[in-house]
């Protein structure tokens, strides 16, 4: 099982950028993808951008482009990148871990391992 710890969330206005980090700790299998999910209010969760062990990345039309998922695996710790954020990316932004896929997949179902969350707020 993986512990992962976010963090880097804000409030920021429209056009600005952030930073999240996602510290991970505990057993990393030979095949995995880590990725980035959100939540907004009302909505259900939604994958943003995914990466898989082979460096090979994934991300949601809404947000190519503007945010980069990178990992340093050094320091067991996955990035998110978001430029020119919107109001729309305002959710809470959680980091989690699929064990036994190659694949970078943004869909829910794969990851069982989870982080507390950070909130990110965009105002117009």
């Amino acid at each position: 099982q993986m512990q992962l710890r976010e963090s880097g969330g804000g409030s920021v206005q429209a056009g600005g950028s952030l930073r999240l980090s996602c510290a991970a700790s505990g057993y990393t299998s030979s095949m995995y993808a880590m990725a980035w999910f959100r939540q907004g209010p009302g909505k259900a969760r939604e994958g943003v951008a995914a990466v898989a062990r082979d460096g090979s990345t994934n991300y949601a039309g809404s947000v190519k482009g503007r945010f980069t998922i990178s990992e340093d695996n050094a320091a067991n710790t996955l990035y998110l990148q978001m430029n020119s954020l919107k109001p729309e990316d305002t959710a809470m932004y959680y980091c989690a871990y699929a064990a036994g896929t190659g694949a970078p997949l943004l869909s829910l179902d794969w990851y069982n391992s989870w982080g507390q969350g950070t909130q990110v707020t965009v105002s117009s």
